[in-house]
């Protein structure tokens, strides 16, 4: 049966003025043998060219040294920024956001559905991030202007538990936790199809899609190593419903790695595009990929002791279930 949509918390509002200086972050996996003012365009939330105007200014460094706009970064590469000015600024704004725990370190969110991780273009406001930064008197310095403390992230259509550090030593801590692969995540997917057996593993390599960007891929010649566990919670009307359990974490991983076998998560337009379900002439449709991240378990970065979050799916998500089971 589907675990109920419960977790405590509380609720807050959004307030974040943008501040600039020196921001830092760490290239991730998937990014290395990229030039460095594309990584640093995504990573920042910057413009190619504004990044670009940095190298030019001596103001983008890679590791202490500065560096041109071509370079190629590597996998571990500290990239920094010195933003001098900007135009860029947040109204105040009321959001709705579920708490999970905050101390002076971390703070542990359950991120609803159809909320962007961090401004950026296109998503200026309305941010997790807008929220945290209303609720918190700190946040961590590093990690980008628009992103501090961020040390991974859920797409916008993927509910669920996430964690942000409040300091730099947690930050680095937490990145620290991530490439190890120590930290435990597990998801809730609905998939396309029915998946053979009852558990199993999928492994295959995961990079940048070579006709699109924008999109991953396991079609790949320069792919990082990815493995993917699942088991199947209830099959249901031509769909199944999964936990899976990240080996590593690769970009929109459960996303491809499921896509690549034929089984997309549902209501996931970028990969799969299965939009919808039909049996005896009845449609249910899903208008956000079925996706949650339910559990997140990781040492905390000051008390050194193992903590665990974990919340149901939620209300949204639950409702296409049930009406899958009326098919």
């Amino acid at each position: 049966m589907v675990e109920p949509a419960t977790c405590t918390g509380l609720t807050i509002s959004c307030k974040m003025k943008l501040t600039m200086g020196k921001t830092t972050f760490q290239v991730p996996t998937e990014d290395a043998g990229q030039r460095v003012d594309i990584v640093a365009a995504v990573l920042s939330g910057l413009t190619r060219s504004q990044v670009r105007k940095l190298a030019e200014d001596g103001l983008l460094m890679v590791n202490g040294n500065a560096v041109k706009q071509n370079y190629r970064v590597r996998d571990g590469d500290t990239i920094s920024l010195t933003i001098r000015e900007s135009k860029e600024s947040l109204s105040p704004e009321k959001i709705p956001l579920e708490i999970l725990h905050m101390d002076d370190n971390i703070a542990v969110v359950n991120k609803p559905p159809e909320m962007v991780v961090y401004p950026a273009a296109g998503h200026v406001s309305a941010t997790l991030l807008n929220a945290l930064a209303y609720h918190s008197e700190h946040l961590a310095s590093v990690g980008g202007p628009l992103r501090p403390g961020v040390v991974h992230r859920l797409d916008k259509d993927t509910s669920g538990v996430m964690v942000v550090a409040l300091d730099d030593r947690s930050y680095y801590h937490l990145v620290e936790q991530f490439r190890a692969r120590t930290i435990n995540r597990k998801y809730t997917a609905l998939v396309y199809g029915e998946l053979r057996g009852n558990e199993g593993r999928i492994s295959a390599k995961i990079g940048r899609s070579e006709s699109d960007r924008k999109k991953m891929s396991t079609k790949v010649r320069r792919g990082k190593e990815a493995l993917t566990t699942w088991k199947v919670i209830e099959r249901i009307a031509g769909a199944t419903l999964v936990e899976a359990v990240l080996g590593t974490g690769r970009t929109h991983q459960i996303r491809v790695h499921f896509a690549s076998v034929g089984h997309p998560v549902l209501g996931d337009r970028t990969y799969g595009k299965k939009t919808f379900l039909e049996a005896q002439k009845k449609k249910v449709f899903f208008p956000r990929q079925m996706l949650h991240a339910g559990l997140l378990g990781f040492v905390h970065p000051a008390s050194g002791l193992y903590m665990e979050f974990s919340c149901g799916i939620p209300q949204d998500m639950q409702e296409k279930i049930r009406e899958l089971r009326t098919l």
